[in-house]
């Protein structure tokens, strides 16, 4: 049945990126949002030793069109960051958004109205790539080499399995059925995952997940997450991550595809097909992160790394 929402509860965990989160406040406060909502603000201060704090507190003491509420979360994950800010807000529709990036002046709209007019409980937004800090756009052939969420099913409402926590949205009783975020997942904690394992557990709880094209994000551009060495860091963390809260058969899955991938990556390296090359490397470091995941495991070794 589709939502009835008053109240929208935007949900930003912030570590360390004051200027970026600046720009993010800034385009809320620009966005619009239909005729009796309330919005309200939550950033989640997660252990930042930058000049996040002082300019948080200018942005919630300044005059805002919208509140600004600020959670200090000292202990590390952007999952304990999301767990602190989900049992404190107030909001029927709850919108999670990265630090890093700026809303479409319709974001909140579009979330909204995607709620109310079909049934999904949970409605993932398209993320696109933004600028970088000279002010240049991206260039739409190396989307893969700027390590970023990119998120983009077409132009249709459309079911799908699975949420990017960079821009998604699920109603309050999503939450109070399916229970916090798994502190082991995601940024400060194993690096990743965190929202697909909350995917799961909706889709056990019987809810449905959607997307909608134009609830829209824009990522920024970081010139230090560029190319492949740092790709290489990220797909490992997503296999160490998927480690976790998946049981994949090593035997029959994970090392056939590891080989598998070995192979087509020297074949793609001989003919010189760089872009097949830099996306068969990644599913390697997945592969290895998973083996190496549950290898930390198994032998009880600490934290996944």
């Amino acid at each position: 049945m589709p939502a009835s929402i008053t109240k929208i509860s935007v949900l930003i965990p912030t570590r360390n990126r004051a200027a970026s989160l600046q720009a993010l406040l800034a385009s809320l406060e620009a966005a619009q949002c239909p005729e009796g909502v309330s919005v309200e603000i939550v950033a989640i201060n997660n252990g930042s030793a930058d000049a996040t704090a002082a300019m948080l507190a200018r942005e919630s003491a300044a005059e805002r069109r919208y509140s600004l509420r600020v959670l200090d979360q000292p202990t590390a994950g952007k999952s304990n960051a999301l767990n602190l800010a989900l049992v404190n807000c107030d909001g029927d529709l709850l919108l999670i958004v990265d630090d890093d990036v700026s809303v479409d002046s319709l974001c909140l709209v579009k979330h909204i109205e995607a709620h109310r007019q079909t049934e999904f409980a949970a409605v993932q937004g398209k993320i696109l790539p933004g600028r970088d800090p000279e002010g240049r756009s991206a260039d739409l052939s190396r989307l893969r080499e700027y390590n970023i969420p990119y998120i983009d099913y077409g132009n249709k409402i459309l079911a799908i399995r699975g949420l990017t926590g960079t821009n998604m949205s699920f109603q309050r009783c999503v939450k109070d059925a399916v229970g916090l975020f798994d502190v082991r997942l995601g940024p400060g904690a194993a690096g990743f995952s965190e929202d697909t394992e909350f995917s799961r557990r909706i889709r056990r709880a019987g809810f449905k997940i959607g997307y909608t094209p134009d609830a829209i994000v824009y990522h920024e551009l970081d010139p230090s997450r560029y190319g492949s060495a740092y790709n290489r860091q990220v797909e490992y963390r997503k296999g160490a991550s998927r480690s976790i809260y998946r049981q994949d058969s090593i035997l029959f899955r994970v090392l056939p595809n590891l080989f598998a991938n070995c192979f087509r990556y020297g074949l793609y390296k001989a003919l010189r097909l760089t872009q097949k090359a830099y996306k068969t490397e990644g599913r390697i470091l997945k592969c290895w992160g998973y083996l190496m995941g549950k290898f930390q495991q198994r032998f009880k070794l600490g934290k996944i790394v």
